[in-house]
């Protein structure tokens, strides 16, 4: 197995220069190594939603699944449940998990679902050509917003940690080091893990020079402290001369969801008789 291995046959129709790349190739190169250290190929499973990022699952060469808009995160829950020996990758986009799906992040966090979330931040709708989404910033001027956003843009980390995400990070495509390793990482926690990528679209959000001006990687911070992880996770405040912490803001390894289901798995319930004692109980 190597990295052409999980190349498949897809024509890759990315815009050149887009931030999709760096998110393929660094999750190419996880998926092999874990496959490396013995997780059997057949059982890793991704899953997508509706936009640009949706198209990865085209190109790589493992199992996958492609859900409606918003909905990547039930379809990966079910898929968890239904095998929790899968590992279960869910992409989504900013518009597809931030707006579309908050509801599903917000519980599946809540829940601790033992899957992995990779959101492709690029701060826009891009597949559908420019219109302004739930991280857009202030000001931005597309064809939903011709005058200008007039929203302050949500900081869905913020959002994410105080839902209960076990796991909570930050990368950027632009920096497939630390990308990779804040993947690779996301994907041995033991719970519902969220890593939100700075990836610019660079037809209708080009924001690369803003990003190098600002980012930095985190160093001497405690993920297991929840308040500290919090101060980090707010830093940025979408200000223009706000800097842009990236890395792993949180990590705390509690029992999972789908834990908790798969201890049902054996229990045996005679469905009619039970029934029909509710039925009696009624009379």
């Amino acid at each position: 197995m190597n990295n052409k291995d999980l190349t498949s046959k897809a024509l890759n129709t990315w815009c050149p220069g887009c931030g999709n790349f760096a998110i393929l190739n660094a999750i190419k190169q996880v998926l092999k190594s874990l496959i490396d250290e013995g997780l059997p190929y057949e059982q890793i499973v991704l899953v997508s939603g509706i936009g640009c990022h949706g198209k990865i699952v085209d190109y790589i060469n493992v199992n996958s699944f492609n859900s409606l808009h918003g909905r990547a995160i039930p379809a990966a829950e079910g898929i968890k449940l239904g095998n929790p020996k899968l590992k279960v990758i869910a992409f989504a986009g900013d518009g597809d998990a931030y707006g579309e799906g908050l509801e599903h992040l917000i519980f599946a966090a809540k829940r601790n679902f033992d899957i992995t979330t990779i959101i492709h931040n690029n701060r826009v709708y891009g597949l559908t050509t420019g219109q302004f989404s739930p991280t857009s910033p202030i000001g931005y001027k597309g064809k939903s917003t011709p005058y200008g956003s007039i929203e302050n843009p949500l900081n869905p980390l913020e959002l994410l940690l105080s839902s209960g995400a076990t796991f909570v990070a930050r990368a950027a495509s632009h920096g497939i080091a630390l990308l990779k390793t804040v993947l690779k990482e996301a994907l041995f926690h033991k719970g519902f893990s969220l890593v939100d990528v700075l990836q610019v679209c660079v037809i209708f959000c080009n924001m690369y020079d803003y990003y190098s001006q600002r980012v930095y990687e985190l160093e001497k911070h405690d993920a297991s402290n929840y308040s500290s992880a919090f101060q980090k996770i707010r830093e940025w405040d979408y200000n223009k001369d706000s800097k842009i912490p990236l890395g792993v803001f949180y990590k705390k390894e509690v029992c999972t969801f789908d834990s908790y289901y798969s201890q049902f798995d054996n229990v045996k319930i005679d469905l009619e008789k039970e029934i029909n004692k509710v039925l009696q109980e009624m009379q």
